[in-house]
């Protein structure tokens, strides 16, 4: 199925008033942050990620190449998506190892390939630097749309395990999916990857779900390890 220049040229870089220093989750006010920047999920130690960058905005014409990439198996867009993929990574960024986020092998084979896998390689082209399937799903997760953020992260908690240890170790791992909407499972891989030894994941997506919103702060707690 051809998608036409100006569909593909559509999506814009996400923009926002406010982003978390650390996950880069949008906000309309700096109500929700702290004095250094980071969001209530970030400074209370829920994520697993050491950063995280983002393309656009999960809605409109980038959900739709998304959804032909993913539902509509329209493979030819990994590339130019995985353009616009990389763009978003800042240029003073490099690392050892791109990691794709792994699909339960069920899901993989209905689908017939993992779309994070895909979006990977085409960013590990422009970075020349490996792909590696270094995390695996050892066991099949519900869906995660409709869950609040306790439990998508009690969903995927223990999901991910790092089949080959010495492949992070020591190593600066990007961490490739589709979309981020709460970071839990994010979090869950690069939790994973820390346990087996990386030195910094940063979490890639194209786009993550708009989450503007005036949101009370939470109480400022101890850092969870």
């Amino acid at each position: 199925m051809p998608v036409c220049e100006g569909c593909l040229s559509a999506p814009q870089p996400l923009e926002a008033e406010y982003f978390c220093a650390a996950c880069r989750t949008p906000f309309q006010s700096r109500f929700p942050l702290d004095e250094q920047g980071r969001c209530a999920l970030c400074r209370l130690g829920l994520r697993g990620f050491d950063a995280a960058y983002s393309f656009g905005a999960y809605e409109g014409v980038l959900r739709e190449l998304i959804h032909l990439l993913k539902y509509g198996r329209v493979r030819s867009l990994a590339g130019p998506l995985g353009e616009r993929l990389a763009s978003a990574l800042p240029l003073d960024q490099h690392f050892d190892v791109v990691a794709p986020v792994p699909l339960h092998w069920r899901r993989r084979l209905a689908r017939g390939f993992n779309q994070a896998a895909l979006l990977a390689r085409a960013v590990a082209r422009r970075y020349a630097a490996p792909v590696s399937r270094a995390l695996k799903r050892r066991r099949r997760t519900s869906n995660q749309a409709g869950l609040s953020h306790a439990k998508r992260r009690a969903n995927v908690s223990g999901a991910f395990v790092v089949r080959r240890p010495d492949r992070v170790r020591g190593r600066r791992v990007l961490l490739v999916d589709d979309v981020m909407t709460t970071g839990a499972t994010a979090s869950a891989c690069a939790a994973a990857l820390k346990r087996a030894g990386a030195a910094y994941v940063a979490v890639l997506t194209l786009a993550r779900t708009d989450r503007r919103m005036f949101l009370p702060s939470l109480p400022v707690g101890p850092e969870v390890s």
